[in-house]
C-alpha cells in the first residue's frame, strides 16, 4: 500500500502544479488585452472597413442627434464622410468635397454654429504638409446638409473647434513660427468674419487671428503635435491639451473672447497624451482621451487625475478602447471614438479590425 501511494501523491502534485501554471498565464493575458484593468467600457458599433478612422463628435441643435466624422486616415484609399448616431444606429450623411490639391477629405472635429450650421476642422497635414488644412462649413437646413465650403485655409493641422457665443476657436496642432518647430496654437473667428467670406492665414506668422500659441516637449514618442483637444468651463476658461506631450493649458478670455492670459493646469499626476477633451460644465470635471495609454482619464476641479477606463493592446473587441481620439458628454452617457492609428511607443500597436465605437455609462 505505501508503495502504490508514493506514486498517485506524485501523480497529484504534478498535476496541481500544470494546473496552476496555466490559470496563471491566462489571467495575465487576459489582463493585458481581452478585458478593462480600470472601467468598463461597452461596445457602441463595429465599423466597416470603409469607416476606419472615427475622430470627431457634436451633438445637433435639437439634442437629438450625434455627428461623427469619419477622415479614414488609416485607410485613406476611402474618402472621409460625416457620419451619424441615432439610437445607436451609425447612418451616413454626406460625402465630403476633397482638397483640389491634395485630393482627400480629411475632417477632424466638428460643432455646431449658432448660425445653425455645421463647422468642421479638415487636417491635410498627413497628405500636405505644406498648411493646406482649412475650417469647412456645411450649411444645414431642417437636419439636411447643403453646400459645403471654406471659410479658413492656411491652417499647418486644424484639430479641434469650439463655438463659444458668436465666436469659434480652432486648435493647430501643427502652427510653427520661425525658430520654433515644434510649435502649435489657438486661433480665434468671430461668426461675423465668417460670413464676410473665406479667411486665408498667413503660415508661420502671428496671424492676426491668433489666440496663443505653444510649444511641444517632443519625447520618446517623437511626437511633436501640439493643442489637440479643446473645451471651456463653467466660467468661461478655455482648456487645451498637447497631444505630444500631455501638457494642459488653461486660457483665460476677456468679455469678448479675446485672450487674458495662459498658465499650465496643475495636475496630481502627468498625464503623458492628450487627445480629445470635453468638460462637463454642471461639475467642472474634464474628461480626456489619453491616446498613448488607452485610456479615459479625468481631471476634477482641484487638478486631481483619475482613470475612468483603461486597457491594454487590443482591436477594440467588446468595446475596448481602441486608441481612443474624441469624447462627447450626452446626458448620462461618454461617447468615445476609437481612432485606431497609432504612433510609436503607444499601448495601441497596429490598425486593426474590428473598427469599434464605445461608450460609458456615468453616474454623476
Amino acid at each position: 500500500m505505501k508503495n502504490l501511494l508514493a506514486p498517485l501523491l506524485l501523480l497529484g502534485l504534478l498535476v496541481s502544479c500544470r494546473n496552476t501554471t496555466t490559470t496563471e498565464t491566462a489571467t495575465t493575458g487576459s489582463t493585458d488585452s481581452s478585458t478593462a484593468s480600470v472601467g468598463q467600457p461597452k461596445l457602441l458599433a463595429i465599423l466597416p472597413e470603409k469607416y476606419n478612422t472615427s475622430d470627431g463628435l457634436a451633438i445637433s441643435p435639437d439634442s437629438n442627434t450625434i455627428y461623427l466624422s469619419m477622415p479614414n486616415l488609416a485607410n485613406n484609399t476611402y474618402p472621409g464622410v460625416l457620419l451619424k448616431i441615432v439610437n445607436d444606429s451609425i447612418q451616413f450623411v454626406t460625402d465630403l468635397p476633397a482638397h483640389p490639391d491634395t485630393k482627400h477629405a480629411c475632417p477632424m472635429d466638428l460643432a455646431f454654429g449658432p448660425d445653425g450650421n455645421l463647422y468642421y476642422a479638415e487636417n491635410q497635414y498627413e497628405n500636405d504638409k505644406n498648411y493646406r488644412s482649412r475650417l469647412m462649413r456645411i450649411r444645414m437646413t431642417n437636419g439636411q446638409p447643403g453646400a459645403i465650403e471654406p471659410v479658413v485655409t492656411g491652417f499647418g493641422l486644424s484639430n479641434a473647434v469650439v463655438w463659444k457665443g458668436n465666436t469659434i476657436y480652432v486648435t493647430d496642432s501643427q502652427w510653427d513660427l520661425p525658430g520654433n518647430d515644434n510649435g502649435s496654437a489657438i486661433f480665434r473667428f468671430t461668426l461675423d468674419e465668417l460670413n464676410k467670406g473665406a479667411i486665408a492665414l498667413v503660415p508661420k506668422t502671428m496671424d492676426p487671428h491668433l489666440l496663443t500659441t505653444f510649444t511641444t516637449k517632443v519625447n520618446e514618442t517623437g511626437v511633436d503635435n501640439g493643442a489637440d483637444g479643446m473645451d471651456y468651463d463653467s466660467k468661461g476658461n478655455l482648456y487645451t491639451g498637447m497631444f505630444g506631450d500631455g501638457t494642459i493649458y488653461k486660457i483665460a478670455l476677456k468679455p469678448d473672447g479675446t485672450f487674458a492670459g495662459q498658465s499650465v493646469l496643475k495636475v496630481s499626476e502627468a498625464i503623458p497624451c492628450v487627445d480629445g477633451m470635453i468638460i462637463d460644465r454642471k461639475t467642472d470635471k474634464m474628461y480626456i482621451c489619453d491616446s498613448r495609454n488607452n485610456a479615459i482619464k479625468i481631471v476634477a476641479p482641484d487638478g486631481k487625475v483619475s482613470v475612468l477606463a483603461q486597457n491594454g493592446d487590443t482591436d477594440g473587441t467588446g468595446g475596448l478602447l481602441d486608441q481612443p481620439a474624441e469624447v462627447l458628454l450626452k446626458g448620462n452617457r461618454l461617447y468615445i471614438s476609437d481612432f485606431d492609428k497609432p504612433e510609436k511607443k503607444f499601448v495601441n500597436t497596429k490598425s486593426d479590425a474590428p473598427h469599434t465605437m464605445s461608450y460609458i455609462d456615468l453616474t454623476r
